[in-house]
């Protein structure tokens, strides 16, 4: 390693910067001049998204980050929270660990079926949520939500899983029901899951009678089905699917989220909207 320490100091950031944020931080640990080398902007360069014109953007809408100093300061604050772009619409941000970009469609960016119609959805303030307004569903027998990104906007090489983020309070209709989920690239591959949105993992009591045939049959179609789990930001999540990124070609990603056929009324599910994040084993 002594040798190693003897390189100028260029040529160990330059090294450096062929490694990952993580690993960059680790490094920086062994000596001083690496952790010298660590902190200079020709590594911090080199995490950070290669389009300029992307990055330039981010900061002409978010003015907290124009006078940040250096390379390293501009990473550490595009990973440590989210940044709302496009108008309130996205949300961006950068994994910490490998530098790789994430999205959250809010969900004033998504199709809502009958959205607009007040007497269906409403969209309120959610103090919980980073987005100016959520959409709260007032009551409707057919759900359905459609959201798009373009994989240019995306990191490259890269596998992303997809995510609705929701929350449920005095939720009514969504209890034994189950609900499609659907990724895929426009016209190319898609696939599509059956998961049950309910958090509660306890079985609703049915009565055993002739008039509750229906209820036990959709109690027992729920059963094993993928359900929600809880977030750090308080809000529920469950996978939609996945996709890669090979950034060959620029594709438009489709997602949904489906439930058509049940005749069932639904209440109280609250969207915040559908998150694109990298997965962890990239």
């Amino acid at each position: 390693m002594a040798a190693f320490e003897d390189l100028p100091e260029e040529c160990i950031a330059a090294i450096l910067s062929l490694t990952t944020p993580l690993d960059a931080g680790r490094l920086s640990l062994i000596s001083k001049t690496f952790r010298s080398a660590v902190d200079s902007d020709a590594v911090w360069d080199q995490f950070l998204p290669s389009d300029s014109n992307f990055i330039e953007s981010i900061i002409s809408q978010s003015p907290s980050l124009a006078n940040i100093p250096t390379k390293k300061a501009l990473y550490l604050a595009l990973s440590d929270r989210p940044i709302i772009i496009d108008n309130g619409k996205k949300s961006f941000q950068l994994d910490r660990k490998s530098g790789k970009r994430y999205f959250m469609l809010a969900a004033r960016s998504l199709t809502v079926v009958w959205g607009d119609d007040q007497r269906y959805w409403d969209w309120i303030v959610d103090p919980d949520s980073r987005f100016a307004e959520v959409a709260k569903l007032i009551y409707v027998w057919w759900l359905e939500i459609r959201g798009m990104i373009n994989t240019v906007a995306l990191s490259p090489n890269t596998r992303y899983g997809v995510y609705l983020v929701f929350k449920m309070n005095d939720f009514h209709g969504f209890e034994n029901l189950p609900v499609d989920l659907s990724v895929g690239v426009e016209g190319g591959n898609s696939s599509t899951k059956i998961v049950c949105l309910d958090p509660n993992m306890e079985p609703y009591l049915v009565p055993h009678n002739r008039w509750h045939h229906g209820l036990r049959d959709l109690q027992n179609s729920v059963a094993g089905l993928q359900r929600p789990s809880l977030r750090s930001d308080g809000w529920l999540e469950i996978e939609m699917g996945e996709f890669f990124n090979s950034s060959l070609e620029h594709e438009e990603i489709h997602m949904s989220v489906m439930e058509t056929k049940a005749g069932q009324v639904k209440r109280n599910f609250y969207v915040e909207g559908i998150e694109i994040r990298p997965n962890e084993d990239n």
